[in-house]
Formats: C-alpha cells, sequence, structure tokens
C-alpha cells in the first residue's frame, strides 16, 4: 500500500479538543480511514470465515435433498416411478444424485477457494411427456405451497405453449445451517418437466487430507414416485 502523503495544511484544534471527535479532526481524514478499517475488516474476516455449517454425512444430505423432491414429485401430482438414473440428459426421465465443492470467498470475497472437507449435495430429477394441463396445475400448487412454507420465491414464471415460453419457479430458504434451494421448469415444445433440490452446504466427518472430490459423488438416491409405489 503507497504512503499517505501528509497533508499541506494543519487542522484547526478547536478548544474542546479532548472529545473523541475533535481528536479525529485532529489526526486527518487518513487515519479516520485507518480507523474505519480498523472496525471493517474484523466483520468481514468473521463473515468469511463462518463455520455454520453442519457437520453431516453425504447419505443424510443426500437424504435430506431426495426427500425436497419427493414433497414436490407428489404435490405437483405426479404418478410414474423413476428409477436412478439418465440416460439422456434433457430428453430422458432422470433421477439422480450429485455433489460439489463448497466456496469461501476469502477475506476480500474474491479468491473463490474451495473448503477443505466442505460439499454440497443436490438431486435432480425430469420427467418427460408431461402435458400442459398437468404441468401448469402442478408448478402453480408448487409455487403456493413454498410460499406457505415460507420459502423466499426468488422467481416465478408462467409462459405459453409457444417455443421459447418455458415456466419456471425457483425458491431457496435458509433453516438456519445454511441455505438450500428448489427450483422447476418445463418446457412446453417438448413437454418436459425438470425439478431439483440443493441442500446446504456441510462438513464430512470422514472427510481426510488428500481425499479427491466433493465428499458424496457416488450417491445413488432410491426411485423416485408416488408414495403408495404404484
Amino acid at each position: 500500500m503507497p504512503e499517505e502523503t501528509a497533508p499541506t495544511d494543519t487542522p484547526t484544534v478547536p478548544a474542546e479538543s479532548g472529545s473523541s471527535s475533535s481528536v479525529l479532526k485532529t489526526l486527518g481524514c487518513g487515519c479516520f480511514a485507518l480507523v474505519v478499517l480498523v472496525l471493517i475488516v474484523p466483520l468481514v474476516w468473521a463473515s468469511w470465515g463462518s463455520t455454520d455449517s453442519p457437520r453431516a454425512a453425504p447419505e443424510d444430505m443426500a437424504g435430506r435433498a431426495f426427500q425436497h423432491s419427493q414433497e414436490a414429485y407428489d404435490l405437483a401430482g405426479f404418478q410414474r416411478t423413476v428409477k436412478p438414473g439418465v440416460k439422456d440428459i434433457g430428453v430422458s426421465t432422470q433421477n439422480t444424485l450429485s455433489s460439489s465443492f463448497c466456496h469461501d470467498g476469502g477475506l476480500t470475497g474474491l479468491e473463490d477457494k474451495t473448503v477443505d472437507g466442505a460439499y454440497q449435495m443436490s438431486h435432480s430429477w425430469a420427467l418427460d411427456h408431461v402435458p400442459a394441463s398437468q404441468a401448469a396445475s402442478g408448478l402453480r400448487r408448487l409455487h403456493q405451497h413454498l410460499k406457505d412454507k415460507g420459502w423466499e420465491i426468488t422467481s416465478y414464471r408462467e409462459g405459453t405453449k409457444g417455443k421459447g415460453k418455458d415456466w419456471d419457479l425457483f425458491a431457496k430458504r435458509d433453516d438456519g445451517e445454511g441455505t438450500e434451494r428448489m427450483s422447476f421448469t418445463w418446457f412446453p415444445d417438448r413437454e418436459y418437466f425438470l425439478g431439483g433440490a440443493t441442500a446446504p452446504c456441510a462438513y464430512d466427518p470422514a472427510w481426510k487430507k488428500g481425499d479427491f472430490g466433493p465428499s458424496g459423488d457416488d450417491q445413488t438416491p432410491p426411485a423416485l414416485g408416488p408414495h403408495n409405489g404404484s
């Protein structure tokens, strides 16, 4: 950091120079900026150094994400059973779990470093051949349900049957352990319905130095379908 140039005009010290405000005026704006930095930097550090994420095994967080998807699936009124896996992403049915690294922005929030042992589980599912009547009513029920349950609706759009006029719904909430998200999109031109749920970041208790890849990247979901199993 370059040295600050001392001001050419010496500030006048008021008679009540014993007060804290007078002292700051006497020190000049350069030192005032230093005081501000001393106050702000610990707050920024505390924010980026937060360890609020829970310690949880990947299978537990995978189950949490899958449960959100299962509840949404039931609420939307779908009756098919979707086996684990995906044949053609964006075309065929899908029922998969994935894991990603969690990131820490560092002191400035710009470093984007991965956090050792921290991971985030997501569940993705999709159905083909979903007609407009079912997709529209399902998304409207999901929209109202999430609002009623305290989720923040970050985006909701009702499209049309025309190409490019997709329907989508995005929501998030903070449950005290971190942010979880849900998303849904229906593509009218190909009658394709896509859903997903993401659990908060968590620390894997079994993680050890040298482990490769995010924890939980080998998880497989159960079959997704109506609770009655039909």
